[in-house]
């Protein structure tokens, strides 16, 4: 049997498979290597969200209180005023005469017209009186008549010389006294028909009487009251005005009143006439007002509290107060045009903080829609919707009439 032997194979042979094993070992050691040397990315930056594009605004929608609507009309400034009201004609009915009260023909709240009888008194003694002076006026007019008569016998004595000149002058005078003697009895006469005519007491005025200051069977004695009576077709408004506010007033102003009882009822009058001088211990002056009175509601002594119209605007655009801005130094208001905010400039002329309202110079035509609600984040160009009750905005309208 024969045994062959194989050739020793080369030693290069056998490790060529460890090359590549190797380089793949030190490939992946350097990756991992640079793995654990490399940052990690933080959880912020992990967690980031990609960028995505702008949102459009949102739109803002409006209720129909946060917008109004622009009007033309007049605004007036005013200013407050309050006072009692006093009827501008009273009169107090006094007696002339003395004498009994004998009746009475009407009492408090009762209308009277001027001339009616208000009260008689007893006539008894007055008539007597007049009978008295009247025979004494007829005996001063039987002694002028004597008189006379004399006279015209003197005279002709005096013609014929029988008598001196002294003589004629004497019964001149005399007949000069008798005549003056009938004047005064006459005089007297009238004196004592007036006192019975005086013994019927007779309204002055129209009105209603106020205050009955007698009865039937009372004494009167001359000056006494017997009556009050007020005419109450036009009262007087006496205000209480500061002195520093007189130069804005003037005879004609209107005023405008309430008086309580009369919530639902305004009243008006005139500016008639202004104290010159200030009440006494205070700063304050007197301005009447003229109010007409014709239905005869208003009473005298009633509380009357309003304002007096001292200016007035020509008709123009009105804006809310609460509707103005002031960005950038100037005066600026949020309308709504095309579905959208934009921002108008306005000059305001005339204003009212009572009211709440300003006059609106430029900028700013009737029948425009402006915000008047305070919005956080309000700007030009954002988006608004109204809803379908606000599609047309409350106008701008005065709270009080002008």
């Amino acid at each position: 049997m024969k045994i062959e032997t194989l050739p020793p194979q080369p030693a290069v042979r056998r490790h060529r498979w460890r090359v590549p094993v190797i380089a793949v070992a030190v490939l992946g050691l350097a990756g991992g290597g640079w793995a654990l040397l490399r940052p990690q990315p933080t959880a912020a930056h992990a967690s980031e969200p990609a960028p995505r594009k702008a949102e459009a605004p949102p739109v803002l929608e409006l209720a129909a209180t946060d917008v109004a609507s622009i009007t033309a009309r007049s605004l007036a400034q005013r200013l407050p005023l309050s006072g009692s009201l006093a009827p501008l004609s009273q009169a107090t009915v006094k007696s002339k005469v003395s004498g009994q009260v004998e009746l009475t023909t009407v009492q408090e709240g009762m209308a009277v017209t001027a001339g009616q009888v208000l009260a008689r008194i007893d006539l008894a003694d007055l008539r007597a009186r007049l009978a008295q002076q009247q025979a004494a006026l007829d005996e001063a007019q039987a002694k002028l008549s004597l008189a006379t008569k004399n006279e015209a016998s003197s005279q002709a004595l005096l013609k014929q010389k029988y008598i001196a000149q002294t003589a004629y002058d004497a019964t001149q005078n005399s007949v000069e006294l008798a005549r003056a003697n009938v004047k005064a009895a006459a005089a007297a006469v009238e004196v004592a028909r007036i006192a019975v005519n005086d013994g019927v007491i007779r309204a002055p005025i129209s009105g209603i009487v106020s205050k009955r200051h007698v009865q039937a069977g009372e004494k009167l004695a001359p000056d006494m009251p017997v009556y009050t009576i007020v005419n109450l077709a036009e009262l007087t408004l006496e205000a209480q005005v500061p002195a520093s506010e007189i130069p804005r007033i003037a005879v004609g102003q209107e005023v405008r009143f309430n008086v309580d009882g009369f919530q639902q009822r305004e009243f008006t009058g005139k500016v008639a006439r202004i104290n010159p001088t200030t009440e006494a211990g205070s700063r304050y002056m007197l301005v009447y007002v003229a109010v007409p009175n014709a239905d005869g509601a208003l009473r005298g002594g009633m509380f009357a509290k309003g304002s007096l119209v001292t200016a007035r605007s020509a008709v123009a655009p009105l804006v809310p107060l609460a509707a103005v801005r002031t960005e950038q130094g100037r005066q600026v208001v949020y309308t709504i045009v095309q579905d959208k905010v934009a921002v108008q400039p306005v000059v305001l002329g005339m204003r009212n903080e009572d009211e709440g309202y300003a006059e609106v110079t430029d900028g700013l035509a009737p029948g425009a829609s402006v915000i008047v609600a305070k919005l956080d984040g309000l700007k030009a160009g954002n988006p608004v919707k109204l809803p379908a009750r606000a599609a047309a905005p409350r106008p701008a309208q005065l709270a009080q009439k002008d």
